[in-house]
């Protein structure tokens, strides 16, 4: 069953199913990526080659898409041209609560180049993770044989899945106390917001449960899976600065959706090698925060 559209943003949209979206379906979300030529603002030097037509290429690899967004733009004439991201899984790599995917972004209008990152979704609550720092992002640039390279960079990304199923396994076997998990939830939302102060909610309220099989769980892979839904999902119930009453929004922008991701992956990594007895002079070197924007800041 395919899942409702969602809006995905003040200037984007997105969709994921449970089965492989059509390019009916593809093209209701994500006109761009079936854009019939490049945008004006292009020069002869740039390669156009539809994203449509990659993803045929990736669909004869048995690489189907589950989920699509687009941003959306207010200059004229360039929405159809715009940002626009694809997460794909592979066949065969479906485990019992999770499945891997592979992420793709690309635009026709200069903003991006074809990225390609290493994503795992969670079943139970429909997170779609970004495996952090384990698997190198790809970007292939608009020229060559762009369908070619960006093919190799999937098989390349999933020959570096079994990485991801190895710190997820380390996440599931790693337990934090209860001040352990709040000192990982400040973290998280210091990543969000600039500050302690600016957040308009406590550390405490990521930690919250959306469903009753998680309440219970204290390893680090169920704490992350719940800072992760509330901080990106958003819907908490805070108060400003100056005392007034706010709801927290979902983070929606593709960019911003995907470099927040990418970093609470790193930053769990991070809490369970520290709980591991990570080397001392790097815990003296970095608090855990300052490790995990460093790494996002090459985003």
């Amino acid at each position: 069953m395919s899942g409702l559209v969602t809006k995905f943003g003040r200037n984007s949209f997105g969709l994921r199913s449970d089965t492989p979206l059509t390019d009916e379906q593809l093209y209701r979300i994500a006109p761009s990526i079936f854009a019939t030529d490049k945008h004006q603002s292009r020069s002869d030097r740039y390669t156009y080659i539809p994203t449509s037509e990659v993803l045929a290429g990736l669909r004869k690899e048995r690489f189907q898409p589950f989920m699509v967004a687009q941003s959306k733009s207010r200059v004229e004439g360039k929405s159809e041209f715009t940002k626009h991201m694809l997460r794909l899984r592979p066949d065969g790599l479906i485990q019992n609560q999770e499945a891997y995917e592979i992420i793709l972004i690309n635009s026709h209008d200069g903003t991006s180049s074809y990225q390609m990152l290493g994503g795992v979704l969670r079943f139970v609550c429909q997170n779609g993770c970004v495996a952090g720092d384990i698997i190198e992002d790809i970007r292939v640039p608009h020229r060559g044989n762009i369908t070619e390279n960006v093919i190799d960079a999937a098989y390349k990304i999933v020959n570096d899945f079994g990485a991801v199923e190895e710190s997820i396994d380390n996440m599931k076997t790693t337990r934090l106390a209860l001040p352990e998990a709040k000192a990982f939830a400040e973290a998280a939302l210091s990543l969000k917001y600039d500050s302690k102060d600016a957040a308009p909610i406590l550390p405490e309220q990521l930690l919250t449960a959306r469903r009753y099989e998680d309440r219970s769980k204290d390893d680090l892979w169920n704490t992350f899976n719940r800072l992760q839904e509330n901080l990106l999902k958003g819907g908490l119930r805070g108060k400003t600065a100056t005392g007034k009453r706010t709801t927290t929004r979902e983070v929606t922008a593709i960019d911003t959706n995907i470099k927040l991701n990418r970093a609470l992956w790193i930053l769990s990594e991070r809490m369970a090698g520290l709980k591991a007895g990570a080397d001392d002079r790097q815990q003296v070197r970095w608090t855990l925060t300052d490790k995990v924007k460093k790494a996002s800041d090459k985003q």
